[in-house]
């Protein structure tokens, strides 16, 4: 059974449930995380970065022409009270030039920055726990090569 966290920003703004980060081998330079972000209010979250990645994004996986393909986005739309999943073979957070191996377990800060309609701003500070990568059969395996289905 998965433990479920929350981290609640703002009671209208956003939450954010059951954060995780791919655990990786060493020299890996890359990682994605997941979670469920649920809005309070219509916003979007615009920015997310942590000390252990030199670059961090938000991502989306999607079919183009019989080929799945990975792509940066500039944010992520957030429609009060639906929740948006990001898990592997969709949208999720890329973690990029990493300066640490991320080992199962270990325990990964982010910081969300989310937009309201109006521009203001909330910041959130998460923790994400590593787990394994998925099985090779799974839509996350070979994260960030193009394949066809």
């Amino acid at each position: 059974m998965l433990a479920v966290t929350a981290y609640p920003v703002s009671a209208q703004v956003v939450s954010v449930k059951d954060p995780w980060v791919r655990s990786t081998v060493p020299r890996q330079k890359a990682t994605a995380a997941y979670m469920e972000i649920t809005a309070g209010r219509a916003s979007r979250l615009l920015e997310v970065s942590s000390p252990v990645a030199g670059v961090a994004e938000i991502h989306e996986m999607r079919m183009e022409k019989d080929v799945m393909r990975m792509r940066a986005i500039a944010a992520l739309e957030l429609s009060a009270g639906q929740p948006v999943t990001l898990e592997p073979g969709g949208y999720h957070l890329m973690l990029m030039d990493l300066k640490v191996q991320i080992k199962d377990g270990d325990k990964v800060p982010i910081t969300l920055v989310f937009e309201l309609r109006n521009g203001s701003r909330e910041t959130a500070q998460i923790t994400a726990v590593a787990r394994p990568p998925q099985p090779a059969s799974s839509h996350g395996a070979g994260h960030g090569k193009s394949h066809s289905h």
